[in-house]
């Protein structure tokens, strides 16, 4: 297959690196050649053809681009059903491969960036410094001291690809990285060049799809690799990379600066809000798996720390402190003590460290006799031995590798990340009324307060932070934060259980009255005693994907902004330190898009040095699956984080908020009106989904949790908000990252204003730059293909109107020629990939017309090969735009 679309009006404005240009096409030629030894000269002819009529399709003269689309829709429409298969997995292929290579090359420039002499922008130090600058070296120190950075992991299914596909491309990249090597002689290159065509041959032969639906606990461990292999080494070495740069070079020999400001959270397994397979035994049976995978993990570096500590009594003596520990471990320990001892003779502070590996592996098995109780008590020891290394003068090792374990250990404790639960509000009033009501209980309300028991266990093996926060989706009065207390007492009979349940606003309605609701929520006598015990401190979560379902991508900014700034002043009023969860999405119609630029876009004080927010789905291995790339995510939030808590940043935010607020209120009502007039009309929803793949999204096994609240759509309330957006996505429309701004910039209707917006107001920028990537993603003549499928000629006109209306205002505010402009790297992406994904479009367009149109015979062979080849489609578009739900 050929590397670039070089004959793509929209490509060749973008001039690609030439090493990322090398690596595509050398991985374009080999899956060619791959291609051949399978099917011949003929599909690889095929593939070709189709590839230079798509490329052709976006030439400047719109008679040769409506040509050859036309002959490519012709040439689709020609093949059989299993060459259509073979093309669709070919072009799927590619963007395995380009995804890989783009990856690398991130990578690659990281790293090159990487050895500038000066702290880089986005990173801890960086923001450090500059905090320093802006507000006083008090301030700066403050921030840090408090900073907080919580991702949490969840297993919405919006990763469309295989994880033996994952693992696939994963080798690809380091073969990509392994020719890099100039270590290499001629014959390790050509095995090298080997191994990729064997392991581009394994990804074309590996089966495209599921077999079967994954389990809750088939998402733990798929996070679990995350983890493993990426995050548990890079969040020390972000520590440690602040830590250089803020010490000057004295970071190994005086205390550490830098606090371990990042908490794991996961929803995997905790998150039952209409996912019937996570029950309490899933829960319990998670943060098993979870403290497994941290016991592990901690025992191995703390056996390679201890083996490194070859430091003699003599040079470096025990202080008081460890002379006690280890008195206190040769008496309950001898046997293990005494072969300890033996391998490391006079060697206390080897011995000390090795005997708290052995502990942890006794943590792991249960072995009481030799377990720690808690992960406060390693951190105990280690800090003594961290101790008595300084006190003896070793100060390199006191804060070298010994020091990178001790922020591992506070960093994950033994638990990894803190395992939440979530259930909707409408549960527990159900379960409370048969409790009220006396007599047998159901299945669900028996499985609630099993929940809840399960949680109180966690926490007596793992202490409090292991799993003490419940949210409550769909919040609407402080009684849905009362009941969950309510049946707390019921399932635990009076035991003590640590708990913060925290409510969820998602729809509009609910965030415009998040503030009164609280103000229930304080009057309980629960929350009461919880502020007590956490020194006032309280947590409530933003919706972004459905409160965008609901009223639109542009009013649900908005309103998010609103909330999250009357928020703040009720926090000020009330004393209580707050901390905003932000439940955003992958996709940018879910609140997606760079988490650090969203950080510098939140209403001033809401920030405040803590950011909390949720990693789904794909986002998860785009983030976390490479070291590199996960390091430079980590320090951007965070150094956003502190960048936007400092009192310059705030006031320029506030001053924004404040001059452009007439226009806020202007887009917010005529968006807000576009976005209902669309969505309320009579017979939408079925509509929907007759245009999109929204039925066969819902059946491709990629995530435990069902696709719908019910077993039809008649109402958008039906459908969640992930497959909303994922179907969009595929008909190119991309509608939830942008239906309705056009209306509301039309209506605003000064460009001089909305422009000056663009340049001085936080959230008006990010919300122009994410609808312009949408707009990038989409396009309006394959989206016509699809929309046509409904026969509603009169929805398909608005929604196009609406494209139109959007992409000329979007232009005009942002005085950009064409979209993404000024974002070159992105941009280069977006336009090389667009010719090859309108392929793939072509394709599934072929496959949803013959089965929305009843062309193909239900339950025959013809049907199954067809719906096969509209869901192998899905993937390979999913792959294309790099992004989903």
């Amino acid at each position: 297959m050929a590397s670039t679309a070089t004959g793509s009006r929209e490509a060749a404005r973008f001039e690609m690196p030439e090493r990322l240009r090398a690596d595509v096409r050398q991985l374009g030629d080999a899956l060619g050649q791959v291609l051949r030894e399978y099917g011949g000269d003929a599909l690889l002819a095929d593939v070709e053809r189709l590839r230079e009529l798509t490329i052709a399709s976006h030439h400047e003269d719109q008679t040769v681009a409506d040509d050859a689309a036309s002959q490519a829709e012709h040439l689709v429409a020609s093949w059989s059903l299993d060459r259509a298969d073979e093309v669709a997995r070919a072009f799927t292929v590619y963007f395995h491969l380009v995804n890989a290579a783009e990856e690398y090359h991130r990578v690659r420039s990281l790293r090159a960036g990487d050895r500038a002499d000066h702290p880089l922008a986005g990173t801890v130090a960086k923001a450090v410094e500059d905090v320093a600058r802006l507000a006083g070296h008090d301030k700066a120190k403050h921030l840090l001291d408090g900073l907080e950075f919580r991702p949490v992991l969840t297993a919405h299914p919006t990763e469309a690809r295989r994880r033996a596909i994952v693992t696939s491309i994963r080798r690809i990249a380091q073969l990509l990285e392994r020719r890099d090597d100039p270590r290499l002689g001629a014959s390790e290159d050509a095995e090298t060049q080997r191994h990729l065509l064997e392991q581009i041959d394994v990804l074309w032969r590996t089966a495209p799809l599921r077999v079967d639906r994954p389990g809750p606990l088939d998402e733990v461990r798929t996070a679990m690799s995350a983890f493993d292999d990426v995050l548990f080494h890079v969040v020390p070495q972000v520590y440690r990379r602040a830590e250089m740069a803020l010490a000057g070079g004295a970071e190994t020999v005086a205390a550490p600066q830098v606090p371990a400001f990042v908490r794991l959270g996961s929803w995997i397994g905790g998150d039952r809000d209409g996912n019937p397979h996570v029950t309490s035994a899933v829960t319990r049976q998670a943060m098993a798996i979870q403290s497994d995978h941290v016991l592990r993990a901690l025992e191995a570096a703390a056996t390679a720390v201890g083996r490194g500590l070859t430091l003699d009594a003599g040079s470096t003596p025990a202080a008081t402190e460890l002379r006690r520990i280890l008195a206190d471990a040769q008496a309950a320990q001898p046997e293990l003590y005494a072969e300890l001892a033996s391998r490391s003779p006079n060697e206390p502070h080897r011995i000390a460290v090795l005997y708290a590996a052995a502990r942890i592996a006794a943590t792991r098995r249960r072995d009481a006799d030799l377990a720690y109780a808690a992960a406060g008590e390693l951190l105990a020891e280690l800090r003594a031995v961290q101790a008595s290394l300084a006190e003896a003068g070793a100060a390199r090792q006191a804060y070298g590798a010994l020091q990178g374990l001790i922020w591992q250990v506070e960093s994950f404790g033994f638990h990894l990340a803190e395992l939440e639960v979530r259930q909707h509000s409408a549960v527990h009033r159900a379960a409370l009324e048969e409790i009220r009501a006396g007599g047998v209980l159901s299945d669900r309300t028996e499985e609630v307060l099993a929940t809840i028991r399960v949680m109180a266990q966690i926490q007596a093996r793992f202490g409090p932070d292991a799993c003490r926060r419940y949210v409550v989706s769909f919040t609407q009065s402080s009684d849905d934060v009362a009941a969950v207390f309510e049946l707390a007492r019921h399932a635990l009979d009076g035991r003590p259980l640590a708990l913060d349940v925290v409510p969820l606003f998602e729809t509009g309605a609910d965030l415009a009255a998040c503030v009164d609701i609280l103000d229930g929520v304080l009057e309980l006598p629960d929350v009461r005693s919880r502020l007590e015990q956490t020194g006032r401190r309280l947590e409530i979560m933003l919706g972004y994907s459905d409160s965008a379902k609901d009223v639109g991508p542009v009013s649900a900014t908005l309103a998010l902004y609103d909330a999250q700034d009357r928020l703040t002043a009720w926090a000020h009023e009330h004393e209580l330190t707050l901390t905003m969860f932000h439940g955003r999405g992958g996709a940018l119609g879910r609140g997606g898009g760079p988490a650090n630029r969203a950080v510098l876009a939140q209403a001033p004080g809401s920030v405040d040095g803590r950011f909390k927010l949720t990693e789904q789905g794909e986002v998860i291995f785009a983030r976390y699956g490479d070291p590199a790339i996960a390091r430079r995510h980590i320090e951007q939030v965070a150094s956003a984080v502190l960048l936007a808590s400092t009192p310059a940043v705030e006031e320029r935010a506030r001053a924004a908020a404040v001059e452009f607020s007439p226009v806020a209120s202007v887009l917010d009502t005529a968006a807000r009106e576009a976005y209902h007039a669309l969505v309320r009309t009579d017979g939408f929803p079925e509509w929907f989904a007759r245009v999109t793949p929204l039925e066969e999204v819902g059946s491709l096994p990629i995530g435990s949790r069902p696709a719908r609240r019910g077993l039809t759509v008649s109402s958008l309330d039906d459908l969640r908000a992930i497959p909303w957006v994922f179907s969009w996505s595929q008909t190119r429309v991309t509608l939830p990252g942008w239906y309705g701004l056009g209306s509301g910039l039309a209506a605003v209707g000064d460009l001089d204003v909305l422009r000056r917006a663009y340049e001085e107001w936080p959230l008006f920028t990010v919300m122009m730059e994410n609808a312009e990537m949408s707009l990038a993603k989409s396009d309006r003549r394959i989206a016509a293909r699809y929309l046509a499928l409904g026969d509603r000629p009169e929805l398909t006109d608005r929604i196009l109107a609406e494209h139109a209306l959007t992409t000329h205002w979007v232009l005009d505010v942002t005085g950009h020629s064409r979209l993404l402009e000024d974002r070159h790297v992105l941009g280069r992406a977006v336009a090389l990939r667009n010719p090859y994904v309108d392929a793939l479009s072509y394709l599934q367009v072929r496959a949803l017309r013959a089965l929305r149109r009843d062309d193909v015979e239900s339950g025959s062979a013809e049907e199954a090969a067809t719906r096969r080849l509209l869901q192998i489609s899905v993937n390979g578009v999913a792959a294309g735009l790099q992004n989903t739900g």
